[in-house]
């Protein structure tokens, strides 16, 4: 299907007109005219805001894992530790990036219904002395939201240079302190909720982050390093996405519009009412307990006697689609996506219903 009536895929989310219609715009050339650096300094400011710091932040134009990618590449160099802590195929899929860097990396690694348990973290940190600590905030594949902030407080306590998060799938849904929680290297994605196409990658950085990126210097396309002053000497490493900046300040107004913590309450609350239809529906949620699951994202397992393959057909057959899940959870696990546009009560109300019909079926 092209588009979807009711669409509950964790990501891309479906795009509101705002979004869309900001690509409608013939622009100049991003290079030449002061409007478009205009508009990039007032997006970042605006992305502060979201994220709740006070350190700058990068676009790049590029799906989000150009952010997980060449923030890596951009501070580490081989032989530095880097502590990885997984409870999912991101957590996981992070440290064997950092290995293909050359980097030492030990995993702390728990199951995929569960969340990190700082105690394990603690310990691991104490015995290993890493560079960099890496986490997933929400780990997607798994419906969980990870405590970023109580490692952060370890990271801190056993002096750490650098704290990385991956908040692709929480920035702007969930509650995020990047300041308060010390993250050095925040990576955000513009299509969960921000909610529009996967055009452009964001990356925050610290002033001990730039710091260390100025001295490994890696020169790449994915390179944070000429970033750095980009904005103040009106250069930028390759041609920017005018229409993609457009739509991202859209979108982070919208947000803003609404307020930062209204749009956090909407998405537990729309996330509460899921689960809770989930339930009533004798479906079972993946996390072992459900103060494990993320705002943005709802991991049902798939019952046993229906499947994956013919669940998906027949509620593609009522125009909805959510999401499978892969590697150890394909076929066991589905997910609805109720982040960004898609965390509306009316639109999940009506996923839930459809479901509801689905599962009489069989």
């Amino acid at each position: 299907m092209k588009t979807y009536d009711i669409p509950l895929v964790p990501g891309p989310t479906v795009c509101p007109p705002e979004v869309l219609e900001a690509y409608q715009v013939n622009y100049g050339s991003g290079d030449l005219e002061d409007e478009f650096f205009d508009l990039y300094a007032r997006t970042e400011v605006e992305l502060r805001q979201i994220l709740a710091t006070r350190n700058q932040v990068v676009i790049m134009t590029g799906e989000g894992m150009l952010a997980l990618w060449g923030a890596l590449k951009s501070c580490l160099r081989p032989g530095d530790k880097v502590l990885a802590v997984a409870t999912g195929p991101f957590g996981f899929g992070i440290g064997a990036l950092a290995r293909s860097c050359g980097a030492e990396v030990q995993t702390v690694g728990f199951e995929y219904d569960e969340v990190a348990d700082p105690v394990t973290v603690e310990k691991a940190i104490v015995e290993f002395g890493p560079k960099m600590v890496t986490a997933v905030h929400c780990e997607t594949p798994c419906g969980t939201l990870n405590p970023v902030g109580a490692i952060s407080a370890l990271v801190k306590k056993y002096e750490v240079p650098l704290y990385y998060v991956d908040a692709v799938a929480s920035a702007g849904g969930s509650m995020l302190e990047v300041n308060g929680w010390r993250i050095d290297l925040c990576l955000v994605g513009s299509q969960k909720v921000l909610s529009m196409p996967p055009d452009l990658a964001m990356v925050s950085v610290s002033e001990k982050a730039w710091a260390v990126i100025d001295e490994v210097d890696y020169q790449g396309y994915d390179a944070l390093k000429p970033w750095w002053t980009a904005l103040k000497d009106r250069y930028f490493p390759y041609t920017p996405s005018w229409h993609s900046l457009a739509a991202l300040n859209a979108a982070c107004r919208l947000i803003l519009a609404e307020g930062r913590l209204k749009v956090i309450w909407r998405h537990q609350e729309v996330a509460d009412y899921c689960r809770q239809r989930i339930r009533a529906m004798g479906l079972e949620l993946f996390p072992k307990s459900a103060s494990f699951s993320a705002p943005t994202v709802t991991a049902v397992k798939v019952p046993e006697h229906i499947g994956w393959a013919e669940l998906d057909r027949r509620l593609r057959a009522r125009g909805m689609v959510v999401g499978g899940s892969w590697e150890k959870l394909a076929g066991k696990v589905f997910r609805i996506g109720h982040m960004g546009h898609q965390a509306r009560r009316e639109l999940v109300e009506r996923g839930m219903d459809g479901l509801e019909e689905v599962l009489r079926t069989f």
